[in-house]
């Protein structure tokens, strides 16, 4: 009952969040609190029985669409990958990024866990020609693309080595950043942070639902991750934008100008 009560007082607060949202033309939304997108994700490996490397690599090849649609002339790209399952999303981007042709993938991976999954990804990467490093092996503006790819929507608290100052290099560079699923050190629900390092990315790729943080956001915004059974739809009442064809991404801007979805 408790679960129940929460995630409806999440829900009519993500209503009103969305309404406010950027781009005239998007429709409205459902935003989902960081509670919800737990329980969310917990119920998605629950009952469908989804597994984590499952999602993670439905995660970030939608994460590799979106950058290639918002950046198709981009040579090269730069990941940036934090220690969890966005970190791992970040990974499969890189790999889907060089299958999908761009000619220099780099990843910064400061902090590798020691689970299987990770070391695998790693390798996946290493096999493409996507090096993996602790640092940055060139200047970020020196990429045409810069994937944020550290905190996700579970992150608390304020960042710490290396990861901060990782962050401040993302706060300032001049490369275009794309952000997975949320901005870096952003609140998951209310936004920016107010003070350290604060990210303004060019584009978020939300994945599964965008969080409640995107009211705060402007810039092209993506909605990736077409895996979400109806009876999820119906638990969380969430309202996404219809996928095209075969695609795996759809940015809201191009979805309709009115109704509620």
């Amino acid at each position: 009952m408790r679960r129940a009560v929460l995630l409806a007082s999440l829900t009519a607060k993500a209503r009103a969040l969305s309404a406010g949202m950027g781009g005239a033309s998007a429709q409205q939304v459902t935003l989902l609190g960081q509670d919800a997108a737990i329980a969310l994700d917990e119920d998605l490996m629950r009952t469908p029985g989804f597994s984590v490397d499952q999602l993670m690599e439905l995660a970030g090849l939608s994460v590799a669409c979106a950058v290639k649609d918002a950046y198709p002339d981009a040579s090269s790209v730069l990941v940036v990958a934090g220690p969890g399952n966005n970190g791992g999303d970040g990974l499969v981007a890189a790999r889907h990024l060089r299958h999908f042709g761009v000619a220099k993938v780099d990843v910064v991976y400061p902090k590798q866990p020691k689970k299987q999954l990770f070391a695998n990804l790693v390798a996946q990467c290493t096999e493409v020609d996507a090096p993996v490093s602790a640092a940055p092996p060139a200047p970020l503006a020196t990429y045409d693309v810069v994937l944020d790819a550290v905190f996700g929507f579970s992150f608390r608290g304020a960042p710490r080595p290396p990861f901060d100052a990782l962050l401040e290099a993302l706060a300032t560079t001049t490369a275009p950043l794309v952000s997975v699923d949320t901005p870096s050190g952003w609140h998951v629900e209310r936004g920016p942070p107010d003070a350290g390092a604060v990210l303004r990315p060019a584009v978020l790729v939300s994945l599964t639902a965008p969080k409640m943080c995107a009211a705060c956001f402007r810039g092209r915004h993506y909605v990736g991750g077409r895996f979400v059974p109806p009876f999820i739809r119906e638990k969380y009442d969430l309202r996404l934008p219809p996928y095209p064809g075969v695609a795996q991404i759809q940015e809201l801007e191009a979805w309709g100008a009115d109704g509620e979805g």
